[in-house]
């Protein structure tokens, strides 16, 4: 009589590994430098943050603290006193920022995918005249002419809109990023018998995800924090200019106003701020920006390192 015994089954338990005494200390230093340097990048922006809400005579005896010794909101209430200009402000920058980046995306991810295809032609005199205008540029004077006599698009938005769609550099970006994507994706996709933009809509771009929210976060900051453009083409438009623009005037107006009162005999009840007007503008202007990177910053890290690798 044979009896079949079964062999009990094999358990993984979880191992943890020990770490010498040498490995403690490493991680140990790791942790503190990871932390001190931590520190150091977030310290300047609580610095801006409490001297905001200083008055500005505390910050002319002290100077920046990690605390204002003396609080007033006297310099956010110069910037929010005229509630709906702000509020304009904001509205037009986030439209700016939204469509810009939808119709930035849209042709810097099919401009990388035709010059990433070894079967469209020219595409190695397209990508050198794209590296040769990263090198060299015309200047100013052209392109204010070509924006306002050829295009005529003074105290148009598009005059800021255009000139930010695309960069070589992102190109290049996006470019890495398709020569990442193997080719049997795309070619399955042509056995199937779809026509080419149907292979980019439904293959390609689902695999694009990191390289789309990297440009596109590139891109909505360099709208979000345009101001050149809007003092050089939006001239005559007194209302709603983009967030910069009118924090910019709001500083130049409160600097001149105080040379006119430091140039003569009247006498101010309440100081007008300098420094803390600064400090509350960067706080308004970056503060939307700051709530915002934690959402993206997964495919932000991920696409840097897949197109600075894959190229």
């Amino acid at each position: 009589m044979t009896t079949n015994s079964k062999a009990p089954a094999h358990v993984n338990h979880p191992t943890h590994v020990r770490l010498d005494t040498s490995d403690k200390i490493i991680r140990t230093v790791t942790y503190i430098f990871v932390g001190l340097f931590s520190l150091i990048c977030v310290l300047p922006f609580w610095m801006i943050v409490a001297s905001s809400f200083s008055s500005e005579s505390a910050i002319r005896l002290t100077g920046f603290t990690l605390w204002p010794s003396e609080v007033s909101t006297y310099s956010y209430e110069l910037l929010l006193r005229s509630p709906d200009q702000m509020i304009g402000a904001y509205v037009v920058t986030i439209c700016l920022a939204v469509v810009g980046t939808a119709i930035g995306l849209f042709i810097i991810s099919m401009t990388g995918y035709a010059l990433q295809r070894k079967d469209f032609p020219y595409r190695n005199g397209i990508m050198f005249y794209i590296y040769f205008t990263s090198l060299f540029s015309a200047g100013l004077v052209p392109f204010y002419l070509l924006i306002v006599q050829t295009l005529n698009l003074r105290d148009s938005y598009f005059a800021i809109l255009l000139p930010l769609l695309m960069s070589p550099w992102l190109i290049v970006l996006m470019k890495n990023f398709v020569k990442a994507i193997p080719h049997e994706i795309t070619e399955s996709g042509k056995i199937d018998g779809a026509g080419d933009f149907r292979i980019f809509y439904a293959l390609v771009l689902p695999s694009l995800k990191p390289a789309l929210a990297t440009i596109g976060l590139f891109l909505a900051l360099g709208y979000w924090n345009e101001w050149y453009y809007s003092s050089l083409f939006l001239t005559s438009q007194t209302e709603y200019r983009p967030l910069q623009f009118h924090l910019y005037n709001v500083i130049n107006k409160v600097a001149s106003l105080r040379n006119s009162v430091a140039g003569s005999n009247v006498t101010l009840t309440t100081e007008l701020p300098s420094e803390t007007l600064k400090m509350a503008t960067a706080v308004l202007a970056t503060g939307p920006i700051i709530l915002l990177y934690p959402f993206v910053q997964k495919y932000f890290v991920a696409g840097l390192t897949v197109g600075s690798v894959k190229g």
